[in-house]
């Protein structure tokens, strides 16, 4: 295996929160060292940064690959190289694929596929009930044993109690993690937009940020019953903060994620209803923004993902109510995210803390830091260079990215898996 010493390297640190000029030394594929000062003298092939940040690779939870059933829209192969182009080292997928993936031969069949056609991590995510029908759970203890690493029905609610709390028991027994999507379905049913002014001047049926609060009250009150452990994979309102802080201080095992988009658009840029800024949940409002923010920072929000949700240009080139919901993220979810660095809101370890260092703990993954021992995924960055994002140069199959055209600040020069170059840009 090679031996790799990166020098001159801004070192990100998310577990001990810093950000100084140092040298880490890499073999085996795995982290040896890492320090200040001189490099040391080995035979290793060494790698000059140029004082570009080096930092752990992304750890993205919720990309959708489509793969069975829609491969027109992204395959694991266009997702792969979309994952190394944005530093993502370690992609886990959901199971809202045609079919979902409900059973072990449907996760063993995306697992070969991950295998042969990605440079980076793949780690499967399986749907909580057949078919993501909320009818009856799957089995959980043959999908872990089949390598499934969490279990969820997506953006596809539960609503039938006894069934989520019977499958949140089988979890815990299992030790399976339980991932949900915090909504009350009945008050979100058809919204394209969150309630306010914005809305009722578009026109768009909307929905109060309340449904997302009342969603997570009643997750938080199944799991006190059942005691499971449970991530909500989108926590995007100022409402549904106060019951995430207090869940998580009466000592349930709780985490939150937030999307890339909820961080760094609001509701006003869907404009002349733009269909490319359509997500679900949709975009909320500036002040909704800036609370989310500050829980990332906070920590009370524990992860930052893509959601990366790949949609062809049919099913967006409609009027907006009825265009698909979803945008593209794998690639612009780094610069997205330094966009909150170089305002001044989020530092650079914080960041990484939601992107690679939580999510790894919430999988028990032993990745997404920089101490000795652990692999070698490594995202080398320069978080100043400025471009114009065109969405055709994207590498993944769709280009359904609200970024398309804007000007964003910060480029991916290279990553590594396991010590070994998988993506250097040219």
């Amino acid at each position: 295996m090679t031996k790799l010493i990166f020098t001159n390297a801004r070192l990100i640190d998310p577990e001990a929160g810093t950000d100084a000029l140092g040298w880490l030394h890499v073999a085996d594929g795995r982290i040896v060292a890492s320090g200040d000062g001189p490099a040391p003298d080995t035979d290793a092939q060494v790698i000059d940064c140029g004082g570009q940040c080096l930092a752990p690779g992304i750890v993205d939870i919720g990309v959708k690959v489509c793969e069975p059933g829609e491969r027109h829209k992204e395959s694991y192969k266009s997702a792969g190289l979309a994952a190394a182009a944005g530093g993502v080292t370690t992609m886990v997928t959901r199971p809202d694929t045609l079919p979902a993936i409900d059973t072990p031969e449907t996760l063993e069949f995306v697992t070969r596929r991950a295998q042969a056609d990605t440079p980076v991590n793949v780690l499967t995510m399986a749907a909580l009930t057949k078919g993501r029908d909320g009818r009856e759970m799957t089995e959980i203890g043959f999908l872990m044993d089949a390598g499934a690493v969490a279990f969820t029905d997506c953006d596809h609610v539960v609503t039938d109690t006894k069934v989520f709390s019977r499958a949140l028991t089988y979890a815990r027994a299992c030790g399976a993690l339980v991932i949900a999507h915090p909504q009350d379905p009945g008050l979100s049913h058809g919204a394209a937009a969150t309630s306010g002014k914005f809305a009722a001047l578009r026109g768009l049926p909307a929905v109060s940020p309340m449904a997302e609060r009342m969603g997570l009250d009643r997750d938080i009150a199944l799991l006190e019953m059942t005691g499971a452990a449970y991530h909500a994979d989108q926590i995007t309102t100022a409402r549904a903060l106060p019951a995430l802080e207090r869940a998580k201080r009466n000592g349930l095992d709780i985490t939150a994620g937030t999307s890339i988009h909820h961080l760094t658009l609001n509701e006003l840029d869907v404009a002349d209803y733009r269909t490319f800024f359509k997500v679900k949940p949709p975009l909320r409002s500036e002040d909704d923004r800036q609370a989310v923010i500050e829980a990332v920072r906070s920590g009370l929000i524990d992860t930052i993902s893509s959601m990366h949700t790949p949609q062809d240009e049919e099913s967006k080139r409609l009027p907006f109510e009825e265009a698909a919901s979803g945008a593209v993220a794998l690639e612009t979810l780094l610069p997205a995210a330094l966009r909150l660095y170089h305002a001044d809101q989020l530092d650079l370890p914080t960041l990484f803390r939601a992107m690679t260092l939580n999510p790894a703990k919430r999988l028990g993954l032993d990745c997404g830091r920089l101490s000795a021992g652990a692999p070698a995924d490594l995202v080398l960055f320069d978080p100043d260079v400025p471009f114009v994002l065109d969405r055709f140069t994207l590498k993944s199959k769709s280009q359904n990215t609200p970024f398309d055209g804007q000007r964003m600040q910060g480029k991916v020069t290279a990553t590594y898996v396991a010590g070994k170059e998988i993506f250097r840009r040219s």
